[in-house]
């Protein structure tokens, strides 16, 4: 177990039993200011927060003692710290996208540690200001007018971008393949690849970060698809 010593910072709970990538996570963490607390063994998690509950914890799912859903189930019992679950198993995705687990988010390996501390801070973020102010939605979609609001400002978007973007608002959470996504592009059955859709996100992406730069609106989900992870007009996450 490795914990920093600035007394002031907020301190987040590594639980991974991968001494690189652990060491990896906590050495991200801390150059962004976080204390660290990096646990490898999956029963000595509950007790470890019943002690001192951290601001965060980033749980793996495969671990030795106790798993990590299993873990995260004991800790919705007394606790709502954020949990951010990481698996290296595609096939746990669909169990996590509902987050039925009591879970707050998810990132799949590999990762970029960058896109870690990306998520740690933006959920922190949140956190902070779910508990100062009433949350509102991040997105609106109007169909009528074919506009899009972000942050109560209006998006610049091409008609495939919007309908884009629309069809990943019709459920917030749900992941869209490539194949769903080029579905709702075009309705002229031009040819086109999956790859068209890539383009089309990094775009989306690029003008929702220009408004809000920590806001990871739409994610990557790897080797399924797209999902858009922000509030909407319909008070769906």
């Amino acid at each position: 177990m490795n914990e920093t010593t600035a007394s002031d910072a907020l301190t987040v709970m590594v639980v991974e039993d991968e001494p690189k990538l652990g060491q990896l996570l906590v050495d991200y963490l801390r150059v962004a200011g976080y204390q660290t607390e990096w646990i490898a063994d999956g029963e000595a998690v509950v007790p470890r927060v019943r002690e001192a509950e951290p601001a965060l914890i980033l749980l793996d799912i495969m671990l030795p003692g106790l798993d990590g859903l299993s873990i995260c189930r004991e800790l919705r019992a007394f606790s709502s710290v954020p949990i951010v679950m990481v698996t290296a198993r595609v096939e746990e995705v669909d169990r996590l996208l509902g987050l039925d687990i009591g879970a707050d988010d998810y990132i799949c390996k590999p990762f970029s540690p960058r896109e870690v501390i990306a998520r740690v801070k933006a959920i922190l973020r949140r956190v902070r200001r779910g508990d100062a102010l009433p949350a509102e939605p991040a997105l609106v979609i109007d169909e009528v007018r074919c506009e899009a609001r972000f942050q109560s400002q209006l998006l610049d978007l091409t008609q495939a971008e919007f309908r884009l973007l629309k069809t990943l608002a019709s459920a917030p959470g749900r992941v869209f393949s490539r194949d769903q996504l080029l579905d709702q592009l075009y309705d002229d059955y031009r040819v086109v690849t999956d790859r068209t859709v890539d383009s089309h996100i990094k775009n989306l992406r690029r003008k929702l970060e220009h408004i809000c730069s920590d806001c990871e609106a739409i994610r990557s989900v790897y080797g399924v698809g797209y999902k858009l992870v922000v509030q909407t007009s319909d008070g769906r996450p």
